[in-house]
């Protein structure tokens, strides 16, 4: 009887430890007491691993928005014409007439020519016919250019980029609702501000964008055309003259001035050679 009583104790702690070491680790013997805590804030990681991950809900990559062309259309041209200031008039008569704008004009005066810039925006689907109307408003066109930029590229990812850190910001929101101290309302709040300057600044950029790609520019340069013959005017000529006869004045004056700082120079030979003349006469 005893024996059998020692082989059973045996078996009932053998059985024990077998039980004891299948048991997972880290598995707590009683429940935890402890209250459950808010769930770490994530770090705000660049698109691409938003792409790779996908551990986000909301999450998309760059492929995966469907947007239009984006191209940005830049020209520039010179026109030769008669009257400055009526051109000028004339091209902002273009852009308007076309659903542009003019964004900024410039004329300068010279002595004999006048000379003028102006650019101007217009709807993108307008372009050629805007530079076409242009031409028409010259004598001649001594140059142009055009140039189209695509930007489909940067604006996809731009927006991928924005989609990406407004469902992170959706996030933080509700971090901010289940955090339960200070310190965690601060941190989530620090993570909040920069997300949020992050969308700011690709909002900014993709306006840019969105308004350059739909209103083309066009940089206008104005000359005046030079007439075949010059009238001959009294007061044109005898202004020359005075400007002439100023300018002689002045080459003289700064010869002289040259002569007397370096007299210490030619001075002295000057007076030897006339001594040496002297006594050979």
């Amino acid at each position: 009887m005893n024996r059998l009583l020692k082989i059973s104790i045996s078996i009932l702690i053998l059985g024990l430890m077998v039980a004891t070491a299948c048991a997972p680790a880290g598995v707590p013997l009683r429940p935890s007491s402890l209250p459950e805590l808010p769930p770490p804030v994530p770090a705000i990681p660049p698109s691409e691993e938003f792409v790779e991950d996908k551990g986000y809900p909301g999450m998309v990559a760059p492929g995966e928005l469907a947007t239009e062309r984006k191209i940005i259309k830049t020209g520039t041209i010179t026109l030769e014409v008669e009257d400055i200031v009526g051109t000028m008039d004339e091209v902002a008569g273009v852009a308007d007439e076309l659903g542009g704008y003019v964004v900024s004009s410039h004329k300068s005066e010279g002595e004999t020519r006048t000379s003028g810039s102006i650019r101007i925006r217009v709807p993108a689907g307008k372009f050629e016919e805007a530079f076409e109307k242009l031409r028409q408003l010259a004598v001649s066109v001594p140059y142009e250019s055009t140039e189209a930029k695509d930007v489909t590229e940067e604006y996809v990812d731009l927006e991928a980029r924005l989609h990406n850190l407004e469902a992170t910001e959706t996030q933080y929101l509700a971090l901010l609702e289940k955090a339960k101290t200070v310190e965690e309302m601060l941190k989530v709040q620090r993570e909040l501000s920069n997300v949020r300057g992050e969308i700011e600044q690709i909002e900014g950029r993709m306006k840019y964008l969105e308004r350059t790609s739909d209103m083309a520019l066009i940089e206008v340069t104005l000359k005046q055309t030079e007439p075949l013959s010059q009238p001959w005017s009294a007061s044109n000529t005898l202004k020359s003259a005075v400007r002439g006869l100023t300018s002689f004045g002045r080459g003289l004056a700064t010869g002289l001035m040259w002569l007397g700082v370096f007299c210490w120079i030619w001075i002295p030979p000057l007076v030897i050679w006339l001594r040496r003349r002297r006594r050979k006469v």
